[in-house]
């Protein structure tokens, strides 16, 4: 149980680091934000716990293929800011994901990739 608590504090951490920074500079933000730290955390935890490097490294891979559709979020989303809120907009931005995953998804089946 000591571990659990330990992996999210740890994590819990790296998002409010994030976030703090945030508020200082948008750009300080921005860049720790784009950092994969989440996922490096999670490769450090499943190497911890003895998962198979089979796990881990399939861990990686479907992280690349599933950051991919989320980009244009990113984009997207200053210009929705203004126009509808921060809540429409968020919602909006989920929307577009979930349409450029499933399109992506597709797109990408074609080469072998199975991501759904």
């Amino acid at each position: 149980m000591g571990w659990l608590i330990t992996k999210y504090l740890v994590t819990a951490a790296v998002v409010v680091l994030v976030s703090e920074a945030a508020k200082r500079s948008d750009r300080l933000g921005g860049l720790l934000g784009a950092l994969p730290m989440v996922t490096l955390l999670a490769l450090v935890w499943l190497y911890l716990e003895h998962q198979s490097q089979q796990k881990i490294a399939n861990h990686a891979w479907y992280t690349f293929w599933y950051v991919l559709p989320t980009l244009p979020m990113f984009l997207v989303f200053p210009g929705l800011l203004p126009r509808l809120g921060f809540w429409f907009t968020l919602l909006a931005c989920a929307v577009i994901t979930v349409a450029c995953f499933g399109l992506f998804a597709l797109a990408v089946r074609r080469f072998g990739i199975e991501l759904l």
